[in-house]
């Protein structure tokens, strides 16, 4: 989205890197934690749904393949801190799933639509602004097409001597 329309619409992603949220552990997090490498932000409705499952388990199958471009993936819902541990627990998530409990991290990136977050996907540079978004997901197949992007951003980023 451009600024115009990020501002049209009351987006503040800039923002949204010093929202503090916990992780599934209780850890604290912030996005701009991960300055200096490529973040997948990947919002989803619930935890432990049918697409949720999917789209992580997605996630976590390429898990190693993001981590070679230096890129790291976090899943963002508005379900609890415990829902999240006990979800990636269940399903062996290796990447941070942040509680956005009153959905200020999604209401910045525009997903928030009731009290749940959309399923939405963001890009961010190693600079933290948003590369890509995907804002039409549809759970399978989601994590490979958002992975090409980030292989394509990685091998720009190279040729223009980063």
């Amino acid at each position: 989205m451009s600024p115009q329309v990020e501002q049209q619409l009351g987006v503040d992603r800039s923002a949204a890197l010093s929202v503090e949220l916990p992780d599934q552990f209780g850890r604290r997090r912030r996005l701009s934690d991960y300055h200096g490498q490529m973040v997948v932000v990947y919002f989803y409705p619930k935890d432990d749904t049918p697409g949720c499952t999917l789209e992580g388990k997605e996630f976590r199958d390429l898990h190693e393949n993001f981590r070679a471009l230096d890129c790291a993936v976090v899943g963002v819902s508005t379900d609890s801190s415990a829902a999240h541990r006990a979800f990636a627990d269940k399903h062996g998530f290796p990447f941070t799933l942040l509680a956005d409990e009153h959905g200020e991290l999604a209401r910045a990136f525009g997903v928030l639509h009731d009290s749940r977050a959309d399923r939405a996907t963001f890009v961010l540079d190693r600079n933290g602004r948003v590369a890509k978004d995907f804002l039409d997901v549809t759970p399978r197949g989601h994590a490979q097409r958002v992975l090409k992007f980030a292989q394509a951003l990685a091998e720009s980023h190279l040729m223009l001597g980063g």
